[in-house]
């Protein structure tokens, strides 16, 4: 591993997500790994859905994490959300303003397509890159899904990839399907990648 990609014990990391499960099927193996940071988890959307809040929480409680959610819309339509109100939902989501890592979606999604994904990891990235909060890395996940050739993946030039161990990768299929309540042939349990990976940026 790269030195300076380790979460270290203590480490002051954020998951912002659009959805919840997202920081699940894209990074819980990950936050796993490393029970010992102290882990944020923030969602965008599905705050006034109590079947899928409730799970949430219950979810980010196997990270030993703490976590709030937002409530944009999440409309079939996907219509594009106001840039300032998703920055001012995020700024209002997360505790503190300085974090040693945040994770976040990738600016073009991890699958063909959905449009808060791509949303969020602007927002987040924008944010960082004006100064308005301070983060010692952000990451990205790192997934393709071929424009819909194959279920998403982990990329395999991935700046930082993760190899679940079976035992780490079947917590996650947990949260996944018993949890969160996704049945075994759902795109999120056939999906739910036994690899992760990660872009990872520093300050310029």
């Amino acid at each position: 591993m790269k030195e300076h990609l380790a979460i270290k014990t203590g480490s002051k990391c954020a998951v912002i997500v659009a959805h919840p499960d997202d920081e699940t099927l894209w990074a819980g193996g990950t936050l796993l790994l490393h029970p010992d940071a102290e882990w944020t988890i923030i969602t965008m959307c599905r705050k006034s859905d109590p079947d899928r809040a409730a799970k949430f929480f219950k979810a980010i409680e196997q990270y030993h994490a703490k976590g709030a959610m937002g409530d944009l819309d999440d409309g079939p339509e996907q219509t594009p959300l106001d840039f300032k109100l998703l920055q001012k939902t995020i700024l209002g989501l997360l505790p503190t303003e300085r974090f040693d890592l945040i994770i976040t979606h990738s600016i073009w999604g991890e699958y063909t397509r959905h449009l808060r994904h791509e949303e969020t990891a602007k927002a987040v990235f924008n944010l960082w890159r004006s100064g308005r909060f301070h983060a010692g890395q952000v990451w990205s996940f790192a997934y393709d899904d071929g424009n819909k050739k194959y279920l998403p993946r982990a990329v395999r030039d991935a700046d930082y990839p993760v190899e679940l161990p079976e035992q780490i990768w079947q917590q996650k299929y947990k949260i996944i399907t018993e949890i969160y309540g996704f049945s075994e042939d759902s795109f999120e349990a056939e999906t739910t990648p036994r690899r992760e990976a990660f872009w990872c940026f520093k300050p310029a």
